[in-house]
């Protein structure tokens, strides 16, 4: 049987998460949006309390959360600040390669320092002219005995520019596309990193983007995390298992909205009565509900496969896919149901409308998400119905 309630662990960490991203992430969520810096108090605070590193096994002293867990974490923060929670997540997203393919030595090594110290780690796929289609990046790993060179750049690295590791993704021949991957383990602190300035963004803010910099980067043999060929696979599995928290960056940025509107219309009067007694604004905050309490099964049921060690490309293409959209949507009806006051920094809900733009392109356009969606449809998708063109036997 389906069983839709969470264990009464997860209603805890759900709990502490809230807690903790009212006491510590809304209070400082426009400060931080308008000055453009990066909330390391909060991550310092997150680190301490245990909610930073949530997907390191307990094997290696991290809390060892499964990703339907980091969810519950991930919409808690981000109804508070999606900014500062992408800052937050970061490190699940840099962390996970070592987790999904990293040798006994290097689980120990860098998760056990992640868990013990506040360290950041990043995650470095993109290139200045490649996004989304990875198997095109030009950053070059130069085999050199054991160890590889690695030279080129990369760009939009969240948390880069603090960060104390870098997971980079380099090609061995840019010809073999997918097949010349590879993976490493960079410190930032080795000589020819520089890492760049943050970025300046549309919204999210807060969150630290920035350019890396590899100039005849010399990589040791203990550092290579996935050899050629198996790095590109190794990526694709990363963004499996984090895609769905996506889906639900996006539902908390959209609850929260949809939670301010509510607000707003019990108190915003017009024609004599508030404005939540008119039909037209029932049916906006109708939408937003639905909406969003589907987008939020579909993340969790994403989530699940993962934790179930199942294979979740499909349905956390189809989670992000949605519920990016559902809050993009829901934050433009937002401002339009607080009309002026919405476009101004009066209130909240212009700024989680900046934010939210951001899930319908990070980690997989939409449109990326739909080819992935369109391509099971018609090749692997199987009929229930009799074709509506096969001859009669």
């Amino acid at each position: 049987m389906i069983d839709f309630d969470l264990t009464d662990e997860q209603k805890a960490l759900q709990k502490k998460a809230r807690e903790f991203a009212i006491r510590e992430i809304l209070p400082v969520a426009r400060k931080y949006d308008e000055a453009e810096e990066f909330p390391l108090d909060v991550l310092k605070k997150a680190h301490e309390e245990g909610l930073l590193n949530l997907g390191i096994p307990k094997k290696y002293g991290g809390p060892g959360y499964g990703l339907i867990d980091s969810c519950l974490v991930v919409e808690e923060a981000s109804a508070a600040c999606p900014g500062i929670a992408t800052s937050l997540f970061d490190n699940n997203l840099g962390a996970e390669p070592i987790v999904i393919g990293g040798n006994e030595e290097q689980k120990q090594r860098i998760l056990g320092e992640l868990v013990n110290e506040f360290k950041l780690i990043a995650f470095a796929t993109s290139e200045p002219t490649m996004g989304s289609d990875v198997a095109n990046m030009k950053c070059k790993a130069t085999k050199d005995g054991d160890d590889f060179i690695l030279k080129g750049t990369k760009f939009w690295i969240t948390n880069a520019t603090y960060s104390d590791y870098i997971i980079v993704f380099a090609t061995v021949d840019p010809e073999k596309r997918h097949k010349g991957i590879a993976a490493f383990i960079v410190p930032t602190n080795t000589e020819g990193v520089k890492l760049g300035k943050h970025i300046p963004k549309l919204g999210q803010r807060s969150s630290n983007t920035s350019s890396v910099v590899l100039k005849n980067v010399r990589i040791k043999k203990e550092n290579v995390l996935a050899k050629p060929g198996r790095g590109f696979v190794l990526a694709m599995q990363t963004f499996a298992h984090t895609r769905p928290a996506i889906g639900a960056f996006a539902v908390g940025c959209a609850r929260s909205a949809m939670e301010y509107s509510i607000d707003y219309i019990r108190k915003r009067e017009a024609f004599g009565r508030p404005i939540e007694r008119y039909q037209a604004i029932q049916f906006k905050i109708a939408e937003m509900y639905k909406d969003i309490e589907a987008a939020r099964l579909l993340t969790y049921k994403a989530a699940w496969e993962a934790d179930q060690g199942k294979d979740n490309n499909l349905s956390s293409a189809i989670a992000k896919a949605f519920a990016s959209d559902v809050a993009m949507k829901v934050t433009t009806e937002a401002i339009q149901i607080f009309g002026g006051y919405g476009y101004l920094r009066t209130y909240p809900v212009e700024k989680l409308f900046r934010d939210a733009k951001l899930y319908q392109i990070y980690e997989g356009t939409s449109e990326i998400q739909r080819i992935v969606i369109s391509r099971f449809v018609l090749k692997g998708y199987e009929h229930a119905m009799p074709s509506l063109f096969k001859r009669d036997q």
